[in-house]
């Protein structure tokens, strides 16, 4: 039995941040089923790159996932829904605030029918408060933050993080917890509720180091100017001979005592904590560094009690043993994109293990099916086909 098994998620989100919730859920074991729009779906589902016509992206997030899809805008596609919902545990919606209430689908019309209904809605700024209904992508979310502010050099601009950490980190993980959480909640009282995830609220959370200095002093942490982003030579990236990076985090005295023995700089070790020496050692790290390979290095302190390691590449990343070990690399067969590379399972369970059951789904895959469970006859699915209720198969 896998881990979610029995939990029905209907999720109306799309892109990144709503579909990586439901990815997981989807993974250990919840029957999730992607409500999409006749015709488009997904924006994901068209995104380059293709493999075998599909969007990659697709691909990784929308296994182990059905799909439906229903015209909500009209009477039929409404019934539907409230139809599905009726027994159903979990819905997911990434709409503007407002949408699902203009559609006559929120929750509390839908906890009239499914008083155990938990309803999540994940949007950027939350359901209330005066930035509600604007617009917004992640370099929004933590530029408004401060998140985004706290990333980068001294004195220069502040740098766009490489992932999403407001889709995923602060979204997308934020309405995982808030859905599971609701959801042992009801075991206990037998009811559903409301979960309104704003990644905004989320990528603040994230500000405890910064922000527990802020709240005891009022001093303003500015950015490369705390010990995890640039204060300290200790901790920082470094150039290799090859062109190539080191990740050095010798926070601790040990760490960077050993280090420091390694590379035979035994005068550096009284230099780590020393603000007006940091300029100097970083630049003294920069050309020691620059003198060796990044594999000569790494075979020097890699093993070593030093918190020295590389910065990959992903083609790197994803030939690591200890990515492999983990089983972070999976393969899995698909109709028509053939077989495929997934990314593997981050939470390990020793008696419910996540599980590659199903490869990501056709626009409206199953749709008929659905409707067949929900006991409507072949006319009445032709009748939708027509009406523009649900896509016509092409």
């Amino acid at each position: 039995m896998s881990t979610l098994e029995g939990i029905k998620v209907l999720d109306l989100s799309r892109l990144l941040p709503g579909p990586y919730c439901s990815l997981m859920l989807a993974d250990y074991g919840a029957d999730v089923i992607k409500i999409e729009e006749p015709e488009l779906g997904d924006y994901a589902r068209w995104a380059k790159p293709y493999i075998g016509g599909i969007g990659s992206r697709h691909l990784l997030l929308n296994r182990n996932k059905k799909s439906m899809t229903i015209n909500l805008k009209t009477k039929e596609g409404k019934e539907i829904f409230k139809k599905m919902a009726k027994d159903a545990d979990v819905i997911l919606e990434s709409f503007r605030p407002g949408v699902m209430d203009k559609l006559g689908l929120s929750y509390e019309e839908i906890s009239k029918i499914n008083p155990g209904i938990v309803y999540c809605s994940l949007s950027g700024y939350g359901q209330t408060g005066p930035y509600r209904l604007l617009p917004g992508h992640d370099i929004n979310y933590v530029g408004y933050s401060g998140v985004l502010g706290l990333i980068g050099l001294k004195d220069e601009k502040p740098v766009v993080p490489g992932v999403q950490i407001a889709d995923i980190g602060s979204g997308a993980l934020m309405a995982l917890s808030g859905i599971l959480m609701a959801l042992v909640n009801r075991e206990r009282t037998g009811k559903g509720q409301f979960v309104d995830i704003s990644m905004l609220d989320g990528a603040v959370s994230w500000l405890y180091a910064a922000a527990s200095e802020y709240f005891a002093t009022g001093n303003v942490k500015q950015r490369g100017n705390t010990r995890l982003s640039g204060k300290n030579a200790c901790y920082d990236v470094y150039e290799t001979k090859d062109g190539k990076y080191l990740a050095v985090g010798a926070l601790e005295d040990k760490f960077w005592n050993r280090l420091c023995e390694l590379i035979e700089k035994p005068e550096w070790i009284p230099l780590k904590d020393k603000e007006d020496a940091q300029d100097q050692l970083r630049q003294d790290m920069t050309d020691l560094f620059k003198q060796k390979n990044q594999k000569e290095w790494l075979d020097l302190l890699k093993e070593e009690d030093t918190c020295v390691g590389p910065v990959y590449e992903l083609d790197e990343v994803f030939s690591d043993p200890q990515v492999l070990e983990r089983e972070m690399l999976k393969e899995m067969n698909h109709p028509k994109a053939g077989k495929i590379k997934q990314i593997g399972f981050p939470i390990k369970f020793s008696r419910t293990p996540g599980e590659l059951r199903m490869h990501s789904p056709e626009l409206g895959e199953h749709t008929e099916e659905i409707l067949k469970e929900l006991n409507y006859s072949t006319d009445d699915i032709e009748r939708f086909k027509q009406e523009g209720v649900i896509e016509k198969k092409k």
